[in-house]
């Protein structure tokens, strides 16, 4: 069966950086988009980074610059890298599965997802 799980979060200081890890096993990792998503406290689901198959990367606008995705198709780990932290970045961050090799900024575009890990920015 499909498992996600995220590794990485934790606080950060304005400015600050870290590194969120997803392992993936149960597929086969190297055909499928991925994606990290985050939902703020009191928020919804907000998509941040996608990574298609061919490692092509996509960025909502307000992490472009800061946040960097990439993937590792032989450990089988997506990984996000995050600078310049800002408090509006607090959120859970969660892993997706894509449904196709092409990497969708939707919710929908995901069909399986990680437990979450908790990125908080503040001083």
């Amino acid at each position: 069966q499909v498992q996600l799980v995220e590794s990485g979060g934790g606080l950060a200081q304005p400015g600050g950086s870290l590194r969120l890890s997803c392992a993936a096993s149960g597929f086969t990792f190297s055909t499928y988009a991925m994606g990290w998503l985050r939902q703020a406290p009191g928020k919804g689901l907000e998509w941040v980074s996608g990574i298609s198959a061919d490692s092509t990367t996509y960025y909502i606008d307000s992490v472009k610059g800061r946040f960097t995705i990439s993937r590792d198709n032989v450990q089988n780990t997506l990984y996000l890298s995050m600078n310049n932290l800002k408090p509006e970045d607090t959120a859970h961050y969660y892993c997706g599965k894509g449904t196709s090799a092409t990497s969708g900024s939707r919710t929908i575009d995901y069909n399986y997802w990680g437990q979450g890990t908790l990125v908080t920015v503040s001083s």
